[in-house]
């Protein structure tokens, strides 16, 4: 085992790029907000009537974004709403160039 993995935990690195490595999942990315804020606020049916996606389709991603730490959701009136973790998606960026980069 190398000194680098020790530093990053590749098997959840592994599943978040796992989770992230579906075209279905990045557009959701794309279109959820940075915030739980009610302004931008996007609940499944918003989501899957911009994907395009049925919405037990779309729940079905978005379990598999939040379930990789990725993304958050709480509910809020009668919906549950959806933001990206952005501390966390900072860290799959920043671990994933660790370990492409290395000494380079």
């Amino acid at each position: 085992m190398s000194i680098l993995s020790q530093d990053i935990d590749l098997d959840t690195l592994a599943k978040q790029l796992w989770a992230i490595g579906d075209p279905v999942r990045l557009r959701i990315l794309e279109l959820l907000p940075t915030e739980s804020s009610c302004d931008a606020a996007c609940n499944v049916s918003t989501i899957a009537e911009r994907i395009g996606l049925s919405q037990p389709a779309t729940s079905h991603h978005l379990r598999i974004l939040r379930q990789a730490g990725l993304v958050a959701h709480k509910k809020m009136c009668r919906d549950m709403f959806y933001w990206i973790e952005v501390d966390a998606a900072d860290g799959v960026i920043g671990e994933l160039n660790e370990l492409l980069v290395k000494d380079r």
